[in-house]
């Protein structure tokens, strides 16, 4: 009865906010009670009284009682730049553009600065043209660890290494550079602060989080608000070379059930507040101007379609007077909703409909649901109300950009060296025997690894493409790679250095420095099954310098704590350095000693995550009962404070034979131990996890396309006398699936017919698909599902299989590829031989 009797509900908070209490009654979706929020059970915040100030109240009554209907339905509606040109601004009235995670001007995700600044420009003098209420567009863009999206842009380390820093101030002073970059290109918002709380490290945005542990985004998210967009100010926009932040992904995006991206929280509301809330009480507190919310959802209900979290909760207790934006399409999944409609997202307290490809539909849907008061027009005037507000704060109704154009802000010399302190801050010391740190002076020092000299690994995902694949050195011209940063600090101290990819050397090094670690990923591809970071090459190496006597540096580079226990038996010392970004100096700043063999920065990071001591993967949290980490949240040696570490088990709790073997390539990414191989007669090119890039010499090349979701897909192109594009693993026995006739199982595209038989290929078994390929039509979507037992019956031996999967061609073709795994057989799958069974669906 108490929570009855002070429940704040949509229906109070529209009356107090001067709303139509008629359209919270009647539109506002219900909630069943498991996802119902309840906000007397949550802290109390406020955005600053001077983002509602009465002069700009006032300006945007003004400019609302111009508009038209269909310019304030365009307020609500975002469109990707690589879906919209600036000529459509002349007839659409949209509110909003974006760039994606691999948008970019006209189509060159990697397109200068010059080019992202004209486009801006485009965009905003369209939009001036059109006539009407001429309203300033917001230009979005994923400005995550610097302004990522520019080739020659500074690059910080991602948020898990920043958490590892634990310095409010270091977060402030990246918030401000970002700004400055971004403000030179022509953006005006960034969606950041991410305050993401992951608890499960199987996410594949677990970098993306500062911690495990909310404290650590609630030190960080007043300051990184602050640096990015300044003190909010009654009487002024934000000042020049500040930008708009967006605090995301409200709610428990970090909480979903076993780490799925876009899923399901299942827990108690008092758990939202106690972790998941995290920093959003001190971005609201510090003005952040607008919140984006999760794709996820809690018990079973989508958060874009919650009001109880989105008005009772946000707009109640939270006193967020800013405004909502949802994420790419996320619209498109609540009940009853397509990418192309959704009033119930609106009605929910979503203020800007993120539509990246589905704007134009999306438009004329949500105008007409306007019009029939679907959506009423107090709550289309509510939304259009904080757009506009937190536009003028902005500053975008001000003529003057004193930044816009000043591209030497773009990794001046104070940003890289803001940089790269922050990589410095952020490295974890694991281990350190024999006091083999720091490298003495003098040394003979060997560099290995092939991460060591790629810049693009050691940024990871979120880097000039969404993914963060196919970069190469040349894309940052204004970077150091580790291997670079590490040869300078030796010579400066006396000593020698030699880079060999694979370790080869020919006289004996004093040292080795293995660099080593995960492939670049973000959302979605980056989930994970379990923590195993699989045995291979480095491994390796590391054993081969630890039996001949040398001893032996690991930097593992990873978006997540990982279980690698060999890895650090095998070192002599062990330094967790995670995604650090462009600045490979920084690292060498800590391992190098001076001239005098003395510490030239000493070790301060400490863990943010926890660090497994199984490869299994299930959450481990400082607080859960049974807390058993092979090093717990807040752990991290020194130089001036070592301790030892023992010998350390190798019973990875997993079996990586038994683990994935009807699993191959799922959400976009290649399901461990499982990769991608690529072979002509050219030769053989490993991809492993991720297809990255391509090579003109090859006859068949893979690059990442969209399918059921963004970049969920690889499109493979065999020409030059074709190939073979497979996936492989380690040897498994199928067995008993070929005698429970399970299918190998994928989705396929055509997008140019084959000039020669294309056969699908396991192990060594064939079977001829061209009378498949040939038959479906072009560019649409089909499933192939071939039995395990037409394959064996083909040769393949199935009892002994390190190839699942493969598509082998001797002439040109083109294929997009999705979904690839075992399924049972429907009863309707025969061998391709007899005429049926192998696609059409």
């Amino acid at each position: 009865m108490i929570r009855s009797s002070l429940r704040i509900s949509a229906l109070a908070l529209a009356v107090a906010l001067g709303g139509s209490a008629a359209w919270a009654q009647s539109a506002a979706p219900a909630v069943p009670e498991a996802a119902r929020a309840h906000p007397e059970l949550w802290p109390r915040a406020a955005s600053p009284a001077a983002m509602t100030d009465s002069r700009t109240e006032a300006f945007v009554a003004g400019l609302m009682a111009r508009m038209t209907l269909e310019e304030k339905v365009g307020q609500l509606i975002q469109a990707d730049i690589s879906t919209i040109t600036p000529d459509d601004m002349l007839t659409y009235p949209l509110g909003s553009i974006l760039a994606g995670g691999s948008s970019g001007p006209w189509g060159d995700d990697k397109a200068s600065a010059d080019r992202w600044l004209a486009l801006a420009r485009a965009f905003r003098e369209a939009n001036a043209r059109r006539g009407g209420t001429v309203i300033p567009l917001i230009y979005g863009i994923d400005a995550v660890h610097g302004h990522n999206n520019i080739p020659g842009a500074t690059l910080f380390p991602h948020n898990i290494g920043l958490g590892a820093a634990r310095d409010p101030d270091l977060i402030r002073r990246i918030g401000e550079a970002t700004a400055l970059e971004v403000a030179a290109t022509g953006a005006d918002w960034t969606f950041g602060p991410t305050l993401a709380v992951p608890r499960d490290d199987r996410w594949g945005r677990a970098y993306e989080g500062y911690a495990e542990d909310p404290e650590v985004q609630r030190s960080y998210a007043g300051p990184m608000t602050l640096g990015l967009q300044g003190e909010l100010s009654a009487d002024r926009p934000l000042a020049p070379g500040r930008i708009a932040g967006s605090a995301k992904h409200f709610l428990a995006d970090g909480g979903t059930f076993e780490g799925v991206d876009q899923g399901d929280f299942r827990g108690t509301e008092q758990a939202l507040v106690d972790t998941h809330l995290g920093g959003y009480v001190q971005a609201i507190d510090a003005g952040v101007l607008s919140i984006m919310a999760s794709f996820s959802g809690w018990n079973g209900v989508k958060h874009s379609g919650n009001p109880t979290l989105l008005i009772d909760v946000l707009r109640g207790p939270l006193g967020f007077d800013g405004f909502v934006v949802s994420d790419w399409n996320a619209h498109g999944q609540l009940p009853g909703c397509s990418n192309e409609s959704c009033a119930l997202a609106i009605n929910a307290g979503i203020d800007m409909l993120m539509a990246p490809d589905s704007w134009k539909p999306l438009y004329a849907s949500t105008l007409a649901q306007a019009r029939s008061g679907e959506i009423p027009a107090a709550r289309l005037d509510e939304a259009v109300r904080r757009i506009l507000i937190a536009k003028v704060k902005t500053g975008l109704f001000e003529t003057a950009r004193p930044y816009e154009g000043r591209f030497e802000v773009l990794a001046s010399p104070e940003h890289r060296a803001l940089a790269r302190e922050a990589v410095r801050k952020s490295l974890v010391l694991l281990k350190n025997e024999n006091s083999v740190l720091p490298i003495r002076a003098g040394a003979r020092v060997l560099v290995a690894g092939a991460a060591a000299d790629d810049i693009g690994q050691a940024a990871g995902g979120w880097t000039l493409s969404w993914q963060g694949t196919g970069n190469t050195n040349a894309d940052f011209p204004q970077g150091q790679s580790i291997r670079a940063g590490l040869e300078a600090a030796v010579r400066e101290a006396g000593g020698t250095a030699s880079f060999a990819a694979d370790g080869a050397f020919g006289e004996k090094p004093d040292v080795a420095i293995v660099v080593f670690g995960e492939t670049p990923y973000a959302e979605f591809q980056g989930d994970l099954d379990n923590l195993d970071f699989a045995p291979g090459e480095p491994l390796e190496m590391l054993r081969r310098f630890k039996a001949a006597g040398i001893p032996t540096v690991a930097v593992f580079l990873s978006g997540r704590p990982m279980w690698t226990n060999p890895e650090i038996n095998a070192s002599d010392a062990f330094v967790a350095a995670w995604l650090p970004g462009a600045e490979g100096g920084g690292i060498a700043d800590v391992l190098i000693g001076d001239g005098e063999g003395r510490p030239r920065h000493d070790f301060t990071g400490r863990l943010s995550f926890s660090w497994p001591g199984d490869a299994a993967g299930a959450p481990l949290n400082r607080g859960d009962p049974g807390y058993d980490p092979q090093f717990a949240y807040g752990y991290g040696l020194s130089y001036s404070a070592p301790a030892p570490v023992g010998m350390l088990s190798e019973e990875s709790g997993v079996s990586g034979e038994a683990s994935n073997i009807d699993r191959y390539f799922v959400d976009g990414r290649f399901v461990a131990p499982w990769g991608l191989v690529l072979r002509d007669a050219g030769g053989e090119l490993r991809l492993g996890g991720e297809a990255r890039g391509e090579s003109p010499r090859r006859g068949v090349t893979a690059a990442p396309a969209d399918g059921e979701a963004q970049e969920t897909a690889r499109a493979l192109t065999f020409a030059n006398g074709g190939g073979e594009a497979a996936i492989t693993g380690p040897v498994v026995d199928l067995g008993r699936q070929t005698n429970g006739e399970l299918t190998i199982a994928f989705r396929y595209r055509v997008d140019a017919r084959p000039t020669a038989s294309v056969a699908l290929v396991l192990g060594g078994g064939r079977v001829d698909l061209t009378p498949v390929f040939a038959a479906a039509p072009m560019g649409e979507w089909r499933t192939a599902t071939v039995r395990l037992s037409c394959l064996r019956d083909a040769g393949a031996d199935v009892g002994a299989l390190d190839q699942p999967w493969g598509l082998a061609t001797r002439g040109a073709f083109a294929v997009t590829v999705e979904a690839i795994r075992l399924q049972p057989n429907s009863g309707d799958t025969a061998c391709p031989a007899s005429g049926a069974g192998a696609g059409g669906k």
